[in-house]
């Protein structure tokens, strides 16, 4: 609605200055004044016009400023200074507008056909080679709520977290199954319990096997090659590993409310020749090239520099190369991560076959296969118009490689629109370390955070920390309520999750986050319970009013006599205006990719609301009118608040 009153006061004062002073301008920069009191945009185009039309810019305002005054949904139009334009919004029409726009739920979002076409997001990505950690629920996170704000604004978005099951990390386990332990997949078939801790202690300790003699180490390319080749024991015991440790990662995701719809699988890529033909267009456009001596002998390379086969040297060359294919033959993760950004994009020719995936889940999500269904009917996945990849910084190489091979294919465009969506790690603060059970040193204790590392035996599963945190929100729900057990524990479980979410994106992406339970949890800082609570609080009024049997008021039933009272009272408007302002920040956050945006604008909007709560008695006010009003208020900010919220990945709970 913002927007849109915006853009109908930019086109009309456009038409009005080429008009009037023939001067064309593309567009206005408009902005925000420092006091919601000077008005709502501000607009320094006369000093501009003044110098290309040799007059006053004083004057130019004040025509400016005559000619917008009828421009619908503006209410005045001041001349502040030497030539600025402040113009105040319409408040009544607005806020009743507002209101009729959210009570239907068709605030916000774009209209019409979006023009961008499907956007595929990719996220979580998680190795399937043992249980999940505390960095892969950033990256979640982060991925999901990106994907919600995309479809808030209207967007076909196709979620993807793409398994590599073909890869050295499950590998490695399965050398640690069969060598270390001398396991066959019937006897880890029957393996109970939390099968993802299993495998993650497992990999833990298999580095000691490789060390102990070059026999062991050779056991990882052995393995690797079976795993690729398929049809073998090993393949299969392969297959159980990741697959069985993916519904695993989908539990613990489903945990913070995330989704996905589609499961690609490296083994695919391998098997169904998707790799095959990259490899092939890599080698006849020159792309890649083979090594025959060095470092790189027997692999096939991308230069990554200047130098590639035209160097002064072998070794100088070897600077610059990646190896895609090694010597063994076995495919590098960035080669068949080649392959699958060309699917991805629409540009191989060649697409999988898909299954549903039993994950036990209460979504469908389906998974790639070598095996047509016919007694299902799959989306159409891939054919992304823009592909984002949610991966963390230290795979930027990585992903700059992958984009380098698009434009070596000649793909530009799409090289233009694969977008790595790069965040930095997450670590604890010493305090967090202790509540996990983790022994510190006196020197770790005064550091601001401490890294995990699971191979320095400090490696946070993500179902721990949540256990944690669900644990740590129980104690808080008991010390307020007396309720039922199952009550309380399903009130935690949403707090706990509202705070986790909360702080993994309320930070810059690319900042290190040392995560603490105790302000994630705290109900009066800058937190997800915080804003949680504002709901409630909001949602406590109206539970009253239905008791007293009465209804709020409907959008269309107010009066434009609500324009006087907010004229009246710049502190309420600035709330409801606020709370317009969603949408426009959920557009800044696609763009910019910096979801804590819209984590300071919830927080900034509970704010508000709770100062608006306290300062006013809404149910005991004894003047109708303005009890209409100010409930108005109160039900549109709670129901943006929790638009915010869902967006951030919480629900509100029932009681705080």
């Amino acid at each position: 609605m913002l927007l849109s009153l915006t853009r109908r006061l930019e086109k009309s004062l456009l038409k009005r200055i080429s008009e009037r002073y023939d001067v064309p301008y593309e567009s206005l920069n408009f902005a925000l004044p420092p006091k919601i009191q000077l008005g709502e945009l501000a607009l320094p185009i006369a000093f501009d016009l003044a110098r290309k039309v040799k007059r006053p810019p004083i004057e130019i305002a004040r025509e400016l400023a005559q000619d917008a005054e009828g421009i619908q949904g503006i209410g005045k139009v001041d001349v502040a200074g030497k030539g600025y334009l402040n113009f105040h919004i319409d408040r009544g029409a607005f806020t009743r507008q507002l209101g009729e726009s959210i009570e239907q739920g068709k605030y916000g979002r774009i209209t019409g056909p979006v023009d961008t076409g499907k956007i595929i997001v990719e996220h979580t990505n998680i190795n399937p080679n043992k249980a999940a950690h505390i960095g892969h629920l950033r990256n979640a996170s982060l991925g999901d709520t990106f994907v919600r704000c995309l479809r808030f604004l209207g967007h076909e978005v196709e979620v993807q977290n793409y398994l590599d099951n073909t890869g050295v990390q499950v590998a490695d386990v399965v050398v640690g199954l069969e060598r270390m332990q001398g396991k066959t997949l019937q006897e880890i078939s029957g393996k109970e319990g939390k099968f993802d801790y299993y495998c993650w202690d497992v990999y833990a300790r298999v580095n000691d096997f490789y060390n102990q003699s070059e026999a062991n180490r050779k056991w990882r390319s052995t393995t690797l090659q079976a795993i690729e080749a398929g049809n073998n024991p090993t393949a299969e015991l392969a297959q159980h590993v990741a697959m069985r440790i993916a519904k695993a990662h989908l539990a613990t995701m489903a945990r913070i409310n995330v989704r996905y719809d589609l499961l690609p699988r490296e083994s695919e890529i391998l098997h169904l020749h998707f790799w095959e033909k990259a490899y092939r267009l890599l080698q006849e456009r020159g792309a890649i090239y083979f090594v025959p001596e060095g470092k790189n002998n027997g692999c096939w390379v991308m230069n990554t520099g200047n130098t590639g086969e035209s160097a002064a040297s072998r070794e100088e060359a070897e600077e610059d190369e990646k190896i895609i294919v090694r010597s063994d033959g076995t495919v590098t993760y960035v080669g068949k991560d080649i392959a699958y950004q060309l699917w991805k994009l629409g540009l191989l020719g060649l697409d999988f076959n898909y299954t549903p995936f039993d994950a036990n889940l209460d979504y469908p999500i389906w998974v790639t296969s070598l095996e047509k269904d016919p007694e299902t009917s799959p989306p159409d996945f891939g054919h992304g118009q823009r592909v984002y990849n949610v991966i963390d910084s230290r795979q930027a190489y990585l992903q700059n490689i992958v984009v380098q091979g698009l434009r070596a294919l000649g793909f530009e465009a799409q090289a233009e629109n694969s977008i790595h969506f790069s965040y930095e790690m997450v670590a604890l603060t010493p305090a967090c370390c202790e509540d996990l059970g983790f022994p510190l040193s006196d020197e770790d204790r005064k550091r601001p955070y401490v890294e995990v590392s699971g191979r320095k035996g400090l490696g946070v599963k993500a179902d721990d920390l949540l256990d944690t945190l669900l644990e740590k929100a129980l104690k808080e729900v008991r010390s307020r309520h007396e309720l039922p057990e199952e009550e309380s524990a399903e009130i935690a479980h949403t707090i706990a999750v509202g705070a986790l979410r909360y702080f993994l994106l309320r930070f810059a992406r690319n900042t290190i986050i040392a995560f603490d339970f105790k302000e994630a949890l705290n109900f009066d800082g800058e937190t997800g319970p915080y804003i949680q609570y504002a709901v409630v609080r909001a949602n406590n009024i109206f539970n009253k009013l239905a008791e007293s049997g009465l209804k709020p008021p409907a959008p269309r039933d107010i009066g434009p006599e609500i324009g006087g009272f907010l004229n009246d009272n710049d502190e309420i408007w600035e709330i409801v205006y606020q709370s317009a302002r969603l949408p426009e920040i959920i557009r800044q956050v696609t763009q910019s990719l910096e979801l804590g945006q819209l984590c300071k604008y919830a927080f900034s909007l509970a704010q508000k609301f709770n100062l608006f709560y306290h300062k006013h008695h809404i149910l005991s006010e004894t003047d109708p009118k303005k009890k209409q009003y100010l409930l108005l208020v109160t039900d549109l900010v709670r129901k943006q608040l929790q638009r915010a919220l869902y967006l951030i990945g919480s629900d509100v709970p029932p009681r705080m």
